[in-house]
This record gives C-alpha cells, sequence and structure tokens, in this order.
C-alpha cells in the first residue's frame, strides 16, 4: 500500500514538514510493510517559501526591511538560480506573527515592507515575481507596497500620504512610476474575499489583526476611496470585485491594480510545482491536514484543493481542532476527518502535544474499508 502525506502547517505548533514526518512515523510503526511519500505543502501563505525552496531550487536572499509599524525587521525571499524570478512570502516582512498582541493596529500598518523585497530583486534582475500573500497585519490596500517600488499617493495639498492603512482616505492622486518593476507577477491568493464590504478585507478580517469596531470600518471607507481612484485615474474598474482582491488586507487588489498581477489559487499553484498529480496517480490513499478544519477549509484551502485534485483516491484529513460537520468534510471531498486531541484540554498543552498525537492517530487509522 502507498499512501501519500500532503498536509499543511498546524499553526503555531508544527511546520508543514514535521507534520508529514509525525504522520509517517506513527504510520510505519504501526504498518512497517506500507510505502510512505511525504509532500509538505502551503495553499500559497505563510511557509510557502521553505515548501518551494527545494522545488524550485531558490537561492534565499536575506534583506533588513520595515516590519509592519516601520521598524527594522530581518527577512528573506528566494531567487531562481538564473536571477529571473523572485518568491516572495509578505509574511516575513508584513506579517501579523511579527508583532505583539497590543501593537497589532491596521490603522498603523504598511505593506512596505513587501514592497522593499520586491524592490530588491528587481535591483538584481528579476523579471517574474511570485507573491504569496497570506498571514498579513495590513489592511492598507497594497499601498505601502506599491509606494516601496515607486508609487506616489498624495493628498489634496500634494504631499505625500503615509502609505497605511488608516491614510487611505487621506489619498487624492496616485502617481504611477515611469517603469512597472516586472514582466510578469502572479500572486497566489488562498481566499475568495472582495476588496469592500460585508465580505470584504476589513469586515472578515480586520478583527484578528486589532481592528475595532470603528476602526474597521474606516478601512472599509478607506478601501473603497482606493478602488474609485483606481478606476477613475489609472482607469481599472471593477477590480474590487474580483475574487482575492481582499486578500492580504486588500494587498490582492493592490498587486493588480499597482503591478498588472494575476489572482491565482495558492494551492493550486503549490500542487503544480511539487508534482502532486505524479505522486497521487501511484498512491492508494491520500493523508492531508490542517490546524483546524472548519467552513473556511471549503473556500479555496489546502484541504480542498487536495481533495478536488486526487481524483478517485480516497483522502482523509488530519486537524488539531475540527469544527466542520459530517456533511461539510464530505462536501469538500474527504472520506473522513479526525482531531487528534482526544479530549479538551488548555491550548498550551495541545499544542505542545501535536506531533506526539499526530503519530497516535496516524498509527490508529483505518486503511481499509
Amino acid at each position: 500500500m502507498h499512501i501519500l502525506i500532503a498536509c499543511d502547517s498546524f499553526k503555531d505548533a508544527l511546520d508543514a514538514e514535521r507534520v508529514c514526518t509525525a504522520i509517517a512515523t506513527g504510520l510505519t510503526s504501526a504498518h512497517p510493510g506500507i510505502k510512505v511519500t511525504e509532500m509538505p505543502l502551503s495553499d500559497g501563505g505563510e511557509g510557502v517559501l521553505d515548501i518551494l525552496r527545494k522545488v524550485l531550487q531558490l537561492k534565499t536572499i536575506e534583506k533588513q526591511v520595515s516590519d509592519p509599524l516601520g521598524r527594522p525587521v530581518n527577512a528573506c525571499y528566494g531567487l531562481s538560480a538564473d536571477g529571473k524570478t523572485a518568491l516572495v512570502e509578505m509574511a516575513t516582512a508584513s506579517g501579523l506573527q511579527l508583532l505583539a498582541l497590543a501593537e497589532r493596529n491596521p490603522l498603523l500598518t504598511s505593506t512596505y515592507g513587501t514592497g522593499e523585497l520586491l524592490a530588491d530583486a528587481k535591483a538584481r534582475g528579476a523579471t517574474t515575481a511570485l507573491l504569496a500573500i497570506g498571514g498579513s497585519a495590513t489592511n492598507d490596500g497594497g499601498i505601502g507596497m506599491a509606494a516601496a517600488l515607486g508609487w506616489q499617493f498624495l493628498d489634496s495639498a500634494g504631499n505625500q500620504v503615509k502609505p497605511d492603512g488608516g491614510n487611505l482616505q487621506q489619498i487624492a492622486k496616485i502617481l504611477p512610476p515611469v517603469q512597472l518593476p516586472f514582466e510578469r507577477v502572479e500572486v497566489m491568493c488562498d481566499v475568495t474575499n472582495t476588496l469592500h464590504g460585508p465580505t470584504g478585507a476589513s469586515s472578515i478580517y480586520g478583527p484578528q489583526k486589532g481592528g475595532t469596531r470603528d476602526s474597521i470600518a474606516q478601512l472599509d471607507d478607506g478601501l473603497r476611496h482606493l478602488a474609485r481612484l483606481v478606476e477613475a485615474q489609472l482607469g481599472k474598474p471593477d477590480l474590487a470585485e474580483v475574487a482575492g482582491a481582499g486578500a492580504a488586507g486588500g494587498l490582492g487588489f493592490g498587486a493588480m491594480a499597482f503591478l498588472n498581477a494575476t489572482l491565482k489559487r495558492g494551492i493550486e499553484m503549490v500542487l503544480d510545482l511539487v508534482g502532486f498529480d505524479t505522486a497521487v496517480a501511484s498512491a492508494d490513499l491520500v493523508i492531508t491536514g490542517e490546524g483546524h478544519i472548519d467552513g473556511q477549509s471549503l473556500q479555496g484551502k489546502l484541504i480542498q484543493g487536495v481533495s478536488g485534485r486526487a481524483g478517485k483516491t480516497p483522502v482523509v484529513a488530519l486537524c488539531g481542532k475540527l469544527s466542520a460537520s459530517t456533511d461539510d468534510v464530505r462536501a469538500v471531498g474527504l472520506k473522513a476527518a479526525y482531531c487528534i486531541n482526544k479530549e479538551e484540554r488548555p491550548l498550551a498543552e495541545m499544542l505542545a502535544a501535536t506531533a506526539t498525537n499526530l503519530e497516535a492517530t496516524a498509527a490508529t487509522l483505518p486503511l481499509t474499508d
């Protein structure tokens, strides 16, 4: 029997590689004769650089840039052997994990550091950028990223506007750089939210970034204002309604508006790049998983992508928390889903026991009907 282990990270507990290894250890201890293939995955958000570094033979480039609040932070990106393609994971420069809980405020945060990474790649000769936009601390519509690449955002008096979420409504004029930095930009996007409104960037993701009721309303108005300016001054209508425009606090929108980027489902791009279709063709079972399986797991996330590409090969999932109903689990294409935590304990204890619980659960999985 051949089992393909294709898992995401378990957030705050284990990265994807260690998740796959723990499951493989449990399986092979219980079933010594089986063949196991480990395929760590990402849906295009946090961790995708680590997943694709070996596959794409990327050289790691380290750069000191601005964190979400403008402080120096050491970030990195991947550059292909020929120097023509850069893979930038925005979370390394503009991610929520860079801020303490008390520091999180989407009115003040900016994607400027992500733009600095892109600018460095451009300076080294890259002509194509792959931009992974999960895990952001920002809600600036991508103006920070654009400002670092030469775009200017001016107020009604002609002064430069500080490129953060709280100043979106102050922008009166947008001035492009002399030349766009890249010939091609593809954005790995794992959500389908539009830019503004009840299902937009601010309303859905603002609270986890430190937004209050009042600040979220201000941010949503600011993104609406930015979308109107992009349509009127840059001649780019309807970008706000594109699925994924609201990803990463509107960076999906900003990438389309300021880099002429194409938004793509992150998990589909990753599955293509790691050769998932070839691997699954010889597998008898796929084991996938992520930290929490809930309604979002049905909306362009990793589990949906793996299940959709597995064809007739059955797929089961492991998770640290299972909120989805049995109907939801079946609807996404899973044969079954198993929670590795058999009893409710303090979160810190459950996180610390993730590897042990993954091994134990994998060892007891029914491998035949």
